[in-house]
């Protein structure tokens, strides 16, 4: 008997977010000493947002596993699949390895397999277009978001070791 698509789709999605909530930690001293931009989120807001994301991407990743065949469906799982470790290892490089440069790069790399995903989606189905467009919006805004705080603790050594100066659009969360 083999397993339903959904129920791989679904459980590789969940380990996804277990592993980014284990690995996220806002109330450390090193992140609140970060300098954050002004139109930063309160951390609540991350887990509210992140929740349905990811109902949406294991949803989107079963249509998309179950409306395609052949190499078009081994294509789609290898960009799935890159997504997922990308989406994983961004908040192990940011918060574990406190490295929000490292981070950074990996989120752009995160955003591409987001670009691949949604241009398989269009030549499949619109509902997974649809589906996918609110994960891809919020990494790119992820993206801002950490390259905003790289700026910010520029020249602070490895970025970030709670060193502060007063600053107009700094932020603390």
């Amino acid at each position: 008997m083999t397993t339903p698509t959904w129920i791989k789709t679904t459980a590789a999605v969940a380990a996804t977010a277990a592993i980014g909530f284990a690995a996220t930690d806002p109330s450390t001293p090193w992140y609140r000493g970060l300098r954050k931009p002004s139109w930063q989120p309160p951390p609540p807001a991350f887990p509210a947002v992140w929740t349905p994301l990811y109902a949406l991407l294991a949803a989107a990743g079963t249509r998309a596993l179950r409306r395609t065949t052949g190499k078009d469906r081994a294509r789609f799982a290898r960009t799935f699949g890159a997504n997922l470790i990308l989406n994983a290892g961004w908040p192990v490089l940011f918060f574990r390895a406190r490295s929000p440069a490292a981070a950074f790069a990996e989120v752009v790399a995160l955003d591409l397999t987001n670009a691949m995903l949604l241009r398989h989606a269009a030549k499949a189905d619109r509902l997974m277009v649809a589906a996918l467009t609110p994960y891809a919006a919020w990494t790119i805004f992820a993206t801002a978001l950490n390259a905003a705080i790289v700026v910010l603790n520029a020249g602070q050594g490895p970025v970030g070791h709670g060193l502060r100066r007063a600053g107009v659009h700094q932020r603390r969360t």
